[in-house]
């Protein structure tokens, strides 16, 4: 009996997802002949514009790493006078604002990252010749931030009701060191298990992503007694030791498929030139899509180093013998969403219903976290061309940007649907 219960509901269970795709597949359209969401479409348009100054205005308030707070003010003021319910700044620094629907589930969050790459002294007033919008972060990813203000604009405008509750979200840490740390304490803490669908809108044009690309982050650090270059001559040399480990690393052998990368992004040490150094650093970064593929040139870093060690301290026959750090500094694990997943296919839907084309990617977002936690997560670009990312003379061109906009609309009006 056991095994005719459990054929039956794995029957039901394989339906129901047949037909969660089935609607998936159909939504974009299907919404666009509701009179509320298709008037919300239309006013996307008008209010593109507005979308733009808020673009420009929020890049121009800095956003360092891990000093995102000024910015999320002034993100967290614009979801209040937006309408939205129940906005708050949570503990480290996330901004978040509710739309309640008729029910509390599905519960959608709709985001995009607060921070940017820059330092605190860099020059971020943005320009503007024509179409062109010209200032760093001003595509990644104030763009995220304008297409989320602009859904909530134009969703009100509209009266769009849905039948679950979005939050909308502005995140910190979503670049380099910031190890995502916004997204992850929202899973983990702020609204651990009342998450059903997760959307971040990050960078430019109209791209889906549903592969979340992982990585591994060390600082490593050799240290040792250092002394004079000749009289203290004979000892282990910590930067020596970096340099074997660099020369190992930049040997890997890693797959072109799963694609793996690894790189030594900085270095650093010493004293002086007649100075064996103390201490030599380095920061290295692995990525991949593919957990195993990960795994694996992550265990041979740790190989290299330690065989970089022991060859320093032996060939000066542990004389000032050396020891190592490895810290890790970044840890973004490895995701997938479907390519045949409702979600992925409710935004294939939505850009289709638009007469956009459908681009499906692997990039490293704040959907990675989610993505590894098996909920329902993409990641979809806010419109619009844009150069130069993480560049200072990062740009973008708004021409067209509405169609982001609309898309981004349609697909948060979708997830929103039981």
């Amino acid at each position: 009996m056991r095994i005719v219960v459990c054929f039956v509901i794995n029957i039901l269970i394989v339906g129901a997802a047949s037909a969660a795709q089935e609607r998936a597949t159909e939504i974009g359209a299907l919404l666009l002949k509701d009179a509320a969401v298709s008037a919300a479409v239309a006013a996307v348009k008008a209010n593109e514009p507005w979308v733009l100054e808020e673009q420009a205005r929020l890049c121009e308030i800095p956003a360092p790493p891990f000093k995102e707070t000024a910015r999320a003010k002034a993100y967290a003021q614009a979801f209040r006078e937006l309408g939205l319910e129940n906005v708050r700044i949570d503990k480290v620094g996330n901004v978040l604002g509710e739309r309640p629907g008729r029910a509390p589930r599905p519960h959608v969050v709709f985001s995009a990252h607060l921070d940017t790459v820059f330092p605190e002294e860099t020059d971020v007033r943005v320009t503007r010749l024509g179409s062109i919008l010209k200032g760093p972060g001003i595509g990644d990813d104030c763009r995220g931030l304008a297409v989320v203000l602009g859904v909530i604009k134009a969703m009100a405008g509209a009266q769009v009701q849905t039948e679950g509750t979005i939050t909308f979200v502005g995140t910190v840490g979503e670049e380099g060191l910031g190890d995502l740390r916004g997204v992850k304490h929202l899973f983990d803490e702020e609204l651990k298990g009342k998450i059903d669908r997760f959307v971040s809108v990050d960078g430019t044009g109209l791209g889906i992503t549903h592969i979340g690309v992982g990585s591994k982050r060390y600082r490593v650090a050799f240290k040792g007694p250092g002394g004079h270059s000749y009289g203290a001559f004979g000892l282990s040399n910590p930067i020596h030791a970096l340099g074997r480990a660099i020369a190992k690393i930049g040997d890997f052998q890693v797959p072109s498929e799963p694609k793996t990368t690894f790189n030594v992004g900085r270095v650093g040490g010493g004293t002086s030139i007649n100075s064996i150094a103390f201490e030599a650093w380095a920061e290295v970064d692995m990525r991949s899509a593919d957990p195993a593929a990960l795994q694996s040139v992550d265990a041979n870093f740790h190989r290299a180093v330690d065989a970089a060690l022991e060859e320093e301290n032996l060939r000066w026959h542990n004389r000032g013998k050396l020891a190592v750090d490895k810290t890790l500094v970044g840890d973004r694990p490895a995701g997938r969403t479907a390519a045949n997943s409702p979600i992925v296919q409710a935004a294939v839907s939505a850009t289709t219903a638009l007469g956009l084309p459908v681009n499906l990617d692997e990039g490293s977002t704040d959907s990675n976290i989610p993505m590894n936690l098996g909920i329902p997560a993409v990641t979809i670009d806010g419109g619009g061309r844009g150069t130069g990312a993480h560049a200072l003379g990062e740009t973008f061109d708004s021409t067209n940007s509405e169609q982001g906009t609309a898309r981004a609309l349609l697909l948060a009006a979708a997830l929103a649907r039981k």
